[in-house]
């Protein structure tokens, strides 16, 4: 199994196989506008412009489980992303990554890749997934990680 069995869902509700970006690095973060980590949407983008055609791609995933951070609906999400950083990189669905009702596809990521101390949660947003061009998951970065501090792990896989 690799990301590409997965299908997600775009902000605006249709169908995303993860397949459609197979043999591309991606970076897979779970993304909030009311965050104190939410400026790195801008670092997100600049990654986003500096590598995409290189084959890499950032998948957004909005989530609200961490202090409500989250609270808009697709429309605002997407509104604000888009006039507040430009965000050009694909956006998906609100989504729960941990308990009982995690996405299927966050799941599989945090059993791939456990974070400190080997503990499979998601701390909080901003925590960020690197899967390589065969689908698999080489890294988990915590969301205090800069993304410009990722350039050296994305570069070796490009």
């Amino acid at each position: 199994m690799n990301a590409y069995n997965f299908t997600v869902q775009t902000l605006d509700g249709k169908p995303a196989p993860l397949a459609d970006w197979r043999g591309q690095v991606l970076l897979i973060v779970n993304t909030a506008s009311k965050c104190g980590f939410t400026p790195q949407f801008a670092g997100l983008e600049e990654l986003h412009r500096k590598y995409k055609d290189r084959g890499f791609e950032v998948l957004g995933f909005p989530c609200n489980q961490f202090a409500g951070q989250e609270p808009g609906n697709a429309d605002e999400i997407a509104n604000f992303c888009s006039l507040t950083y430009e965000v050009d990189f694909p956006m998906m669905s609100k989504i729960e990554v941990n308990g009982p009702k995690a996405d299927p596809f966050y799941a599989w990521l945090k059993g791939q890749k456990k974070g400190l101390l080997g503990s499979e949660s998601v701390k909080w947003n901003f925590t960020k997934f690197l899967i390589d061009r065969s689908g698999a998951v080489v890294a988990r970065f915590p969301p205090n990680a800069e993304p410009k501090s990722l350039q050296g792990a994305i570069e070796a896989l490009l």
